[in-house]
């Protein structure tokens, strides 16, 4: 942390810190390595890291969207031996013959079991199930490691090569002391219905029951919000692009790189667009699709940086959160300037927020325990963060993970263009980008 140094964050864990943290036994790995880059051009910082863990004999996960020839090669020579990040099923099977594990992912936002599945009977000793940036309504209702198997169960896949999946080779490649059932191992199992429906009806650790009858068992500890945000708010002002300097006098409206989202992937493709322009400023054009995106430090007052996106699908409002990964700043995308800064001085006031809406009529999730989770419980997160995707959609979204999907518009490490608290960065060459493109 920070997962690139192009970014700002609320803290830093270096070298030192990482290398007396591995040191302890309660500690099983470094996860994850996001900093591609700094690994194959061997960043010291990095690199450091890494050969930490190896000495206490950590192992190590990693992050390589994309990966492939003799990048990866490089990649999991340096010791890092999983990946969920795989665009493709080429790409696993390259990565699983090099000695990776392969975390088949589903999420809100990045669904990739529809395109691996099939890995688990043809590599079922290389591969595990994962759930990723799932928020409360998926978990609830809708992907958990339990509803995976179930998926693949119903696919025709087999049985224990799915458990295998889930259970036992996380626990045997991460090292973790949950036992599997022989004679002195812990007591930690599920109760189910049945295979087919795969419904879990009763949960023990160690032992103890702890999940019976759609009932939690332990006791739930109140627990007092901490957070770290110091941010003022912003005006109109902060967030206007004054329309670029002509070229020998031609046309002013100048091209400009917008990043185009894609449902149900994390990575971004870019293209030039000329932009709608207001009383001399760059403007979001809702009716070609072309919205203004805004990324600000939630850690300091420093310059809103600006930029636009294709294919969220407002037609009106906006949508704003503290959750961005993954420095988590404050990020926004909106239909008018009005919109973002009215959202964004909510979230702002309130020290972290997700809010959906117009300027007049705003809806939120309370995120109190640092800007990014809230002290209700998961049905209650669940319920209303459905009620704000739902409100997403009325504005006009098609996404299926509207908010999920605009959280990673400023995560710098997964191609191919996105938006940080200091500028716009283009993630193929690792390097910061200019808002406009000459034709």
């Amino acid at each position: 942390m920070p997962a690139t140094p192009f970014e700002s964050a609320g803290a830093v864990l270096d070298t030192i810190t990482v290398d007396r943290l591995l040191a302890r036994a309660d500690l099983y790995y470094l996860s994850e390595v996001m900093n591609f880059p700094g690994v194959i051009s061997e960043s010291p910082e990095i690199i450091t890291k890494i050969e930490s863990a190896k000495k206490y004999g950590k192992v190590i996960d990693g992050h390589a969207p994309g990966f492939r020839g003799t990048a990866l090669q490089k990649y999991v020579s340096s010791g890092i031996f999983t990946d969920h990040e795989c665009l493709t099923y080429e790409e696993a099977v390259e990565k699983i013959k090099l000695g990776m594990k392969v975390q088949i992912r589903e999420g809100n936002s990045a669904r990739n079991f529809e395109t691996l599945y099939r890995l688990i009977y043809e590599y079922p000793e290389s591969v595990m199930l994962c759930t990723d940036d799932s928020h409360s309504n998926i978990l609830i209702h809708e992907v958990h490691i339990d509803r995976l198997i179930k998926r693949g169960y119903k696919k025709g896949l087999d049985i224990y090569n799915l458990i295998q999946a889930a259970v036992i080779n996380p626990m045997e490649h991460y090292g973790l002391n949950v036992g599997l059932l022989r004679k002195g191992d812990s007591a930690n199992f599920i109760i189910i219905d049945d295979l087919k429906s795969f419904n879990v009806l009763s949960t023990f650790i160690d032992g103890n029951c702890v999940y019976d009858d759609e009932k939690v068992l332990f006791p739930m500890e109140k627990i007092s919000a901490k957070n770290v945000f110091n941010r003022n708010e912003i005006s109109i002002e902060d967030i206007k692009i004054p329309l670029p300097p002509a070229d020998n006098r031609r046309e002013q409206r100048r091209n400009i790189r917008v990043i185009v989202a894609q449902d149900g992937e994390l990575v971004t493709g870019q293209e030039l667009a000329l932009t709608k322009v207001e009383n001399g400023n760059l403007v979001s054009d809702p009716g070609r699709d072309i919205l203004k995106l805004v990324v600000l430090s939630r850690y300091r007052n420093d310059p809103v940086h600006i930029n636009f996106i294709k294919n969220i699908g407002l037609k009106k409002g906006v949508i704003a959160s503290s959750i961005a990964h993954d420095s988590h700043n404050i990020i926004a995308v909106g239909a008018t300037d009005k919109d973002i800064v009215e959202s964004v001085n909510r979230l702002v006031e309130n020290k972290g927020r997700i809010v959906v809406g117009t300027a007049e009529d705003l809806l939120d999730l309370t995120l109190e325990v640092a800007g990014l989770m809230s002290i209700w419980s998961g049905e209650e997160v669940a319920y209303r963060y459905q009620l704000l995707n739902e409100e997403a959609r009325k504005l006009g979204t098609s996404l299926k993970s509207p908010i999920v999907t605009l959280t990673f518009m400023s995560l710098l490490v997964i191609p191919e263009l996105k938006l940080g608290d200091k500028r716009l960065f283009y993630v193929t060459k690792f390097e910061f980008i200019e808002l406009s493109a000459k034709e």
